[in-house]
C-alpha cells in the first residue's frame, strides 16, 4: 500500500493541493501558491482554520510563506523555512515588498515608533525574526536600526542576514526560564522541538519542526547510546526532545515544569518513564552546517 503522505509537510486537501504534488495526491484542482510574508511578532500556524483550533507550530516575523488558498479570512500556507503546512489569519500576512536584510540575534527585542528607547514600544519580536533595514541612525549614542515604515530596533540586537552563532547549545541556553508553550518556536514561549529548531536555525542548520521528525532526520544515531553523550546531542522520547549541555545534564522546554529548564537527565529519565516511557533515540547532530529536512 502506498504510504499517505506527512499533511504536516505536504500541502494536499480533497478540494486544492500543491501543484508540486500533481500525481502523488489526489484533489479536485492543483495550484502552484503565492509568496508572503509574516507581518506579525508571531503567529500560531493553526491545524484548522479558526481561532479556537489547535496551533501545529508557529511563524515569526518575516518569514516566507506559500499561500494555497484564501477563505474567510484565513490562509492555508506552508512555511518556506521548514515546509510546516497550516492556517493562519489572512491579515497576518503581507505580499513581499522587500527583501529582509537583518535578522534578531539577541532572545527578545522591542520595535519602537521611533529611533528613541524613550517612545513608545510599539511590540516586541523574538530572536530568529527577519526584518528589512533601510538606514541606520544615532540617538544619545544608542545606534538604531530603522525599518522602511520608520520604526525602530537597537541596532546591537539584529545582524545582517548569514549571520551565525557557533554553538546553538549555547544558544538554547540562553532561553531558560522561557515559559512552555505548545507548538511554541519563538522567545515567548516554546515546546520542546521548538526550541531545538530555533537554536539550530541560529547556528545555519534548518531542521524539522516536530520532535518525530527530528529523531529521524537530524544527525545520527549515538552508537553507544546513553554512555556514549555529550554536550550537542540530542535525547528524544515519545513526544519529547532535549538537549545535552555535557553528558549528564539536558535543556530542554519541559511540559511538567512548564519553562525551558537545565536538568540532570538521569532524573528526567527517571521522572518521564512512568508517563511516556524510556528514551526512545539518541542523536549527534552532523558537525558540518546545513540542512537536517527530509524530502
Amino acid at each position: 500500500m502506498k504510504k499517505q503522505l506527512d499533511k504536516r509537510l505536504h500541502a494536499y486537501r480533497p478540494d486544492r493541493a500543491d501543484m508540486a504534488l500533481k500525481g502523488r495526491v489526489q484533489a479536485a484542482e492543483y495550484v502552484s501558491g503565492t509568496p508572503a510574508v509574516v507581518a506579525r511578532p508571531v503567529m500560531d500556524l493553526k491545524v484548522m482554520p479558526q481561532e479556537s483550533a489547535e496551533a501545529g507550530s508557529q511563524l515569526l516575523l518575516g518569514e516566507t510563506v506559500t499561500v494555497f488558498d484564501n477563505a474567510d479570512g484565513w490562509s492555508w500556507v506552508q512555511a518556506d523555512r521548514d515546509r510546516y503546512v497550516g492556517y493562519v489569519p489572512q491579515m497576518g500576512l503581507s505580499g513581499i515588498t522587500g527583501s529582509a536584510t537583518h535578522i534578531v540575534t539577541v532572545p527578545r527585542t522591542f520595535i519602537y515608533s521611533m529611533a528613541d528607547l524613550r517612545s513608545p514600544a510599539e511590540t516586541a519580536c523574538s530572536m530568529g525574526s527577519r526584518l528589512t533595514v533601510a538606514e541606520m541612525t544615532e540617538t544619545r549614542g544608542t545606534a538604531y536600526a530603522i525599518m522602511p515604515d520608520g520604526s525602530a530596533l537597537i541596532a546591537a540586537h539584529l545582524h545582517p542576514l548569514g549571520f551565525q552563532f557557533d554553538d546553538y547549545v549555547s544558544v538554547a541556553s540562553m532561553f531558560l526560564e522561557t515559559p512552555y508553550l505548545w507548538a511554541g518556536k519563538s522567545a515567548f514561549g516554546f515546546d520542546c522541538s521548538g526550541l531545538v529548531q530555533l537554536a539550530m536555525l541560529m547556528c545555519g542548520r534548518s531542521v524539522e519542526r516536530d520532535s518525530d521528525m527530528q529523531a529521524t532526520s537530524i544527525g545520527a544515531p549515538v552508537e553507544a547510546g546513553r554512555d556514549g553523550l555529550q554536550r550537542g546531542d540530542l535525547v528524544f522520547w515519545s513526544g519529547h526532545v532535549g538537549i545535552m549541555e555535557d553528558a549528564g545534564t539536558m535543556i530542554h522546554a519541559s511540559g511538567h515544569a512548564m519553562r525551558v529548564v537545565r536538568e540532570k537527565l538521569s532524573d528526567a529519565i527517571d521522572r518521564i518513564a512512568h508517563l511516556y516511557g524510556m528514551p526512545t533515540a539518541y542523536r549527534r547532530p552532523l558537525v558540518s552546517v546545513g540542512h537536517d529536512i527530509g524530502r
